[in-house]
């Protein structure tokens, strides 16, 4: 009977542990900050491990720090030159300083999409299309440099952060695409040109020689095959050179 009576009691401790470890404990993970408040004031930042809380007083908020990839997607931003543009965007970031992430904005992540779509607004905005087509290279530069102040005193850090796709309306597609097809064009007719001008250059360079060495014409007729060749031989006799 006293044994049945400590099994009970043995379960009815592991019960009771249990229920205070969920209840007056948390877990702050390796990926995680804990940042801890007594009566709504902040008073610490915790590493990993697990920390007891009996006071109702005492909270832990945790912050996940692992890199995070962001996707913002298809955004209308009109040009210089008010074409309408859907441009989406790929961002890569950590957070570096729960406390500023945290106290700062109510939501960090919202922050970060919202300071990254007007830097590209401000960005796209300033350019008409042939420029946004020739410095397309460098808008994930601008775009970084636009954000990266910003974004910091968020307590976040960028990692990459560069345009993903953009398309353009419809009509202008088909423009692109006449005008890629008369580039091609214009290339081909380029190079038959090319061949055409060197071809006559040649021309050119053979009748200057045969004009100042006529007699390097003679000597061509004799290399040509099937020619027949009269040399100053007695009359009646003509030479013939094989063909």
């Amino acid at each position: 009977m006293n044994i049945f009576f400590m099994i009970i009691l043995g379960i009815l401790g592991w019960i009771a542990m249990m229920y205070l470890i969920s209840k007056y404990s948390i877990i702050v993970f390796e990926f995680e900050k804990g940042l801890k408040y007594r009566r709504g004031k902040f008073i610490g930042l915790l590493g990993p491990g697990t920390y007891w809380i009996f006071s109702r007083f005492t909270t832990i908020k945790k912050i996940d720090i692992r890199p995070r990839i962001m996707t913002i997607p298809g955004q209308e931003v009109l040009s210089a030159d008010n074409v309408t543009l859907k441009i989406s965007i790929s961002a890569k970031y950590e957070i570096i300083d729960p406390l500023a992430a945290t106290h700062k904005v109510e939501n960090y992540i919202e922050a970060f999409y919202a300071i990254v779509q007007l830097a590209l607004r401000d960005i796209i905005g300033a350019l008409k299309m042939d420029d946004l087509l020739e410095q397309r290279a460098g808008l994930n530069q601008k775009l970084l440099e636009s954000t990266t102040g910003q974004v910091e005193e968020l307590g976040i850090k960028i990692h990459v952060l560069g345009i993903k796709d953009i398309m353009f309306p419809g009509e202008l597609k088909k423009i692109f695409s006449k005008v890629v097809e008369a580039q091609k064009e214009g290339l081909a007719i380029l190079e038959r040109t090319r061949g055409e001008t060197a071809a006559l250059r040649n021309l050119v360079n053979v009748a200057k020689v045969l004009e100042d060495h006529p007699a390097l014409l003679h000597l061509r007729a004799l290399q040509s095959p099937g020619n027949t060749v009269v040399l100053g031989a007695p009359q009646g006799v003509v030479l013939v050179k094989d063909k």
